[in-house]
């Protein structure tokens, strides 16, 4: 927008704005108005630069929306009298704004708003360097976007996530994010955040050493900034360039860019200026940082001295050279042999060193992002199975059950699906293991059919399904592992069949006293595969091609997944499949038969809890989720235990430092502090306090965590009744809690 534009778009602003002052009355309709156009005319300001002057129309807008008791208002103006503070570095001030925005959004449920509020408290922390605070508060943010279908505002908040772990040193972890960060802001057409991602991609390849690459991302990253007029990027971006070209040696190009940065930095400043009253403007300077902006000087400085010398340097170093090179030579010819040796070992050794830190780096990125996948699946899975589990239990009609029951089984299929992805990844570190029970296989293998006839019926697909006759029905094996590859195999030829037919079969192929080699076929009539896709097919996020990967969707994982867990059960798999003919999978696993009287009883926990007096007991819920918190005190109501409900960690801690709990079941994300850093501070004055920890993140890589965090135990979600129960007995039995006290 031109500045013609501006100013006329200023004027209409203000003359709406002081009409609608000169006819403000106590008429609500009046009131909104004068506040929506505080709030704009507060924004045309603080995009100036005239931040004071934004915050008085803020503050007025902000008494407007207290005597119309708007709470929703509220708590968007204080968000932006909090990012105002921010700007102008008053970072009390900030906080106790954003805390306000953040206590009353949360109150009413103004989540989108929050999650605004939660992204620019974690630019607070990132300023402040309280790395860890901002990276909770970004990942509140982040969730609460994708719940509330606001992903396009996640990309800023990536873009300071890799800003983080740019300044802890974490390249790795720093670039992922840099490219989530590239890839929504292409999406949504965001020139600004595309150009700082590319610029901050450049400074990681500087720090990594590849300058070539460093210069053609923040080129880019310029370009994108000079087209748009994104002045701030510009500012970094020749700053970036001036280190880039120091570190090839160009130092007058490195002087040119610094030059230009320290220019534009400059005019920041100045125009910045210009916008405050006078003794706005004192106060501004004495808050800008005046030892970054000389040092800045002194290195021009220090580049105009390199500069001038350079021709001289470079006359000295090619003497220099010439004679290193002359005593080189003469060494050389006594030393050939051993140095020849020695380059062979170091390079051996260098090798194996450098590819020993890259399979690091791979598994830690690996580890990280199955940890937030995994939170991300279990977290709405509680919801489901929960919900499930609490309307089976409320005697449904009968029409309802087989509805019910199929999404149980959806439910926990999908839950031991998550875990086993984990479990794949660590098979080559032989730590996966078997869950052998007996089961009965051809109602295992009917049930899975049955789940996935609605989806077959959409596609107008017919299932068949064959048992050999004669073959024993209960075998022990890991029946779970069994109903993944079926779904996924079963799930896999409906996708790619339409108005067919699926064949499901189960017989014996050999026999060895009760020791079966029992083969699966899953045979269907559609889109088949061709020979040479055919040899890829069991690779992870292999396809028949990009057009059926869009076609019929999928990732490409599922095939990789199935062969992954065939080899568990020590099986094998196989295919046969002719183009536009159809595509059949084999796949044969040992089961051993065991006769129905075979099944050993677990113990009821259930039964142990009720023999406890737990008439006295006291839980505390602490859990954002508000399905999750209604789920899990009806479980615990169930078992007639008293519980109270909080949503965050810091009124957590407030509520076990002034009242008695036997236990807490701690939720480890969180907005604000998370469930562990709220667990350490209930540590310090309370150490025998039962705190479990509530979690769907990956258990195996935070035990450790968890451990030194002060949790007593951990409840992975979404948790089972009789999980819960076993675990609350231990605790409470060992303890001897049930007869506790309770304020």
């Amino acid at each position: 927008m031109s500045n013609a534009k501006l100013y006329i778009f200023a004027i209409f602003l203000g003359v709406s704005f002081i009409l609608s002052a000169q006819n403000e009355s106590d008429d609500s309709e009046s009131l909104l108005l004068s506040m929506e156009n505080a709030i704009v005319f507060a924004q045309f300001d603080a995009d100036r630069g005239d931040y004071y002057n934004a915050r008085a129309k803020l503050e007025k807008a902000l008494t407007i929306s207290e005597k119309l008791e708007d709470r929703e208002s509220q708590g968007i103006i204080h968000s932006k009298i909090g990012r105002l503070h921010h700007t102008v570095r008053e970072y009390d001030q900030a906080l106790s704004s954003l805390t306000k925005a953040s206590q009353i959004q949360r109150e009413i449920g103004d989540y989108s708003n929050l999650a605004i509020t939660y992204s620019i408290k974690g630019n607070l922390h990132l300023t402040l360097k309280e790395y860890q605070a901002a990276l909770d508060y970004y990942n509140s943010a982040k969730n609460l976007f994708q719940e509330n279908n606001l992903e396009p505002m996640s990309s800023g908040v990536s873009l300071n996530e890799a800003k983080i772990q740019y300044e802890l040193k974490d390249y790795e972890k720093s670039k992922a994010y840099l490219d989530e960060t590239i890839q929504l802001a292409k999406s949504y057409d965001q020139p600004l955040i595309l150009s700082s991602a590319l610029i901050y991609i450049g400074k990681i390849l500087i720090e990594t050493g590849d300058n070539a690459l460093a210069l053609e991302k923040v080129t880019e990253g310029i370009e994108i900034a000079e087209t748009n007029d994104i002045i701030e990027n510009l500012n970094e971006g020749y700053l970036t360039l001036s280190l880039i070209y120091q570190n090839k040696k160009d130092f007058k190009s490195a002087h040119d860019y610094l030059l230009k940065h320290v220019e534009i930095s400059d005019s920041i400043l100045n125009i910045e200026r210009e916008n405050l009253s006078p003794d706005q403007k004192t106060e501004y300077i004495d808050a800008y940082n005046q030892a970054d902006y000389q040092e800045l000087k002194t290195k021009l400085e220090e580049q105009e001295s390199e500069s001038s010398l350079a021709k001289i340097t470079t006359i000295l170093s090619i003497a220099l050279i010439s004679i290193l090179s002359l005593l080189t030579l003469a060494l050389y010819k006594n030393n050939n042999i051993r140095l020849k040796s020695n380059n062979m070992l170091h390079e051996k050794n260098d090798d194996l060193i450098e590819a020993m830190k890259r399979a690091e780096q791979a598994s830690k990125t690996k580890a990280n992002f199955l940890s937030t996948v995994t939170h991300e699946l279990r977290t709405p899975l509680y919801a489901v199975t929960g919900l499930t589990n609490m309307l089976l239990d409320e005697e449904p009609s009968e029409k309802q059950i087989p509805h019910l029951k199929s999404l149980k089984f959806s439910g926990d299929y999908l839950l031991q699906f998550i875990n086993d992805i984990l479990q794949i990844n660590k098979i080559e570190a032989n730590k996966v293991e078997l869950d052998p029970v007996l089961f009965n296989l051809k109602t295992k293998v009917e049930s899975v059919c049955s789940a996935l006839n609605n989806s077959a019926l959409d596609n107008q697909v017919k299932v068949h399904f064959e048992y050999q006759k004669g073959l024993e029905h209960t075998f022990v094996g890991d029946n779970l592992k069994i109903s993944q590859i079926l779904i996924n195999l079963i799930g896999n030829s409906i996708k790619f069949t339409k108005d067919g037919d699926i064949w499901v079969r189960v017989y014996s192929i050999s026999k060895n006293n009760n020791d079966h080699i029992i083969r699966f076929e899953i045979e269907d009539n559609g889109i088949g595969i061709s020979k040479e896709k055919q040899e890829h097919m069991f690779e992870s996020f292999s396809q028949g091609s990009i057009q059926i990967n869009r076609k019929y969707g999928g990732t490409g994982l599922g095939l990789s997944i199935v062969k992954g867990l065939i080899e568990i059960l020590n099986g094998k798999i196989f295919l046969k499949s002719e183009l536009g003919k159809g595509t059949t999978f084999f796949f044969e696993i040992p089961l051993t038969y065991a006769p129905e009287t075979a099944k050993i009883e677990k113990e009821d926990y259930s039964k142990n809890i009720k023999a406890l007096d737990i008439s006295n007991i006291k839980i505390l819920i602490v859990e954002d989720n508000k399905i999750n918190q209604m789920i899990t005190k009806k479980i615990l109501s169930k078992m007639n235990l008293q519980c109270e409900v909080v949503d965050n960690g810091e009124d957590a801690v407030e509520k076990v430092r002034n009242h008695n709990y036997d236990v807490v079941l701690m939720d480890i994300h969180m907005p604000g502090i998370s469930g562990l850093e709220a667990t350490k501070q209930i540590r310090a004055f309370n150490k025998d306090l039962t705190i479990f920890a509530l979690t769907a993140v990956t258990l195996e890589d935070k035990m450790q965590e968890f451990d030194e965090a002060g949790f007593n135990d951990i409840i992975s979600k979404p948790f089972k009744q009789e999980d819960f129960e076993k675990k609350l007995f231990d605790e409470l039995s060992s303890n001897k809690k049930t007869t506790a006290s309770t304020q």
